[in-house]
């Protein structure tokens, strides 16, 4: 009946259109009254104290980031990069779209801003090369959604503050699968291209390709000096989001001299109303939160998955199908912020690496980004290409499906996560 009353109060006030926010303290809210433990302080308490938190503050340090990155000209000079490296090959177009997708990801964390600036940079000139338009926007969309997987990521941090689980490690375990996704899309990109005759830009001489790195230097160095500070404990990921901000900052206004300071004021409302929808979701959740230990969900969820229990990897799978099921309706930041608290308590009772699923499950919810019909990048791939969904979809279908490869291959192989946090980070 506890189960009853808060998925129904929940999906009830989301159907009829109230934010997601709103409709988690309404969830909240019948649930006290269920329990017979309304009250408004409790209920003013948690919201409070759900936003009340140190490592948050990472996110919106991070969304500045990532708005002066694509304001400041760095996004910019990083697809330059990758199209004067491997530009020049078969499909060349796509694998820039990959790999300035994933040194992106390296910087901003933020799966939206890396989509909208490589929608904005790149489906132009692959479909001026013939590319499909389709094909060209289903790549960069998935492409995108590498962000959330490679540190540092925002997902990472709502998660860790839910689960209370090390950031750091979930940073560090993030490395190896984020690169997986991107050589899982390289392929899927080559097999659906193969037979395609495009012809790819020009290979770039020596002289472009020093240029072009000269001027790349300075936004490459943003994710070397974060993993660096993070692994030899120089600041917390909280600070490296700090870090980040003013170290974009720096190098937009003094460096490439492409930010004015005319254009701060916009930037810091983009990323100031970003923040606050993020971060009131975290706090209505908290209440959520509190009260689904006091009403003690998480054991019968226990009860419900006590078949899957003596074996992991069937537990992991029932708990991905779940997630991702539960992605096609969701946006990203309130599934974890719902399914965590319910999940975690399973996690450790069946003896699940905390760090591990953290990784799989922000892997998860990062493919919920371009699973239909809510998908918030294949929206924004949709609105800056002027295409219909449906079109966007289309075409993300088959790399998307690559990418459930990949996560369903990490659940069969734990060690591919969990031996390079061993090796770098202990």
């Amino acid at each position: 009946m506890t189960v009853t009353i808060f998925l129904g109060s929940l999906l009830l006030a989301m159907a009829i259109g109230i934010p997601i926010a709103f409709a988690l303290l309404i969830s909240g809210v019948a649930l006290m009254w269920h329990l017979d433990l309304f009250d408004a302080q409790i209920l003013a308490q948690n919201v409070i104290n759900g936003a009340d938190s140190f490592p948050l503050l990472a996110v919106p340090f991070f969304m500045l980031a990532g708005e002066i990155m694509n304001v400041g000209g760095l996004s910019k000079r990083i697809v330059k990069l990758a199209l004067t490296l491997v530009g020049h090959v078969p499909g060349g177009l796509g694998y820039v779209a990959i790999m300035a997708a994933v040194i992106l990801a390296a910087v901003s964390g933020s799966a939206v801003a890396d989509a909208a600036a490589l929608a904005s940079l790149l489906l132009p000139m692959m479909v001026a090369a013939g590319h499909n338009k389709e094909r060209s926007a289903g790549l960069i969309a998935s492409a995108g959604i590498i962000a959330p997987v490679i540190p540092p990521s925002i997902g990472f941090v709502i998660f860790g503050v839910a689960a209370n689980v090390s950031i750091s490690k979930l940073f560090l375990a993030g490395i190896v699968p984020g690169i997986l996704l991107g050589v899982a899309l390289a392929l899927t990109w080559w097999w659906l291209v193969r037979r395609e005759d495009v012809a790819p830009p020009k290979r770039a001489t020596r002289a472009e390709l020093t240029v072009a790195l000269r001027e790349a230097v300075w936004a490459l160095g943003l994710p070397i000096i974060i993993l660096v500070g993070l692994r030899m404990g120089v600041f917390t990921p909280t600070e490296a989001a700090v870090v980040a901000a003013v170290y974009a900052l720096f190098v937009s206004m003094v460096v490439y001299r492409e930010l004015s300071w005319h254009q701060l004021a916009d930037i810091f409302r983009a990323s100031a109303r970003t923040s606050a929808v993020v971060m009131f979701l975290v706090a209505a959740a908290m209440v959520s939160a509190w009260l689904i230990t006091v009403a003690d969900l998480p054991s019968k969820v226990i009860g419900m998955l006590e078949p899957f229990m003596g074996n992991p990897t069937l537990l992991l799978i029932a708990i991905m199908l779940l997630v991702m099921v539960v992605g096609t309706a969701m946006d990203m930041t309130p599934t974890i912020l719902i399914l965590t608290p319910v999940l975690m308590p399973v996690v450790k009772a069946a003896g699940i690496d905390p760090v591990y699923f953290g990784v799989l499950f922000i892997i998860n919810n990062a493919i919920g980004l371009i699973t239909p019909p809510v998908g918030t990048v294949l929206n924004v791939v949709a609105g800056v290409g002027r295409m219909s969904m449906s079109q966007v979809t289309r075409g993300v279908t088959p790399f998307m499906l690559a990418q459930l490869a990949v996560m369903f291959l990490l659940v069969l192989f734990p060690s591919i996560v969990m031996v390079p946090l061993r090796w770098l980070g202990g």
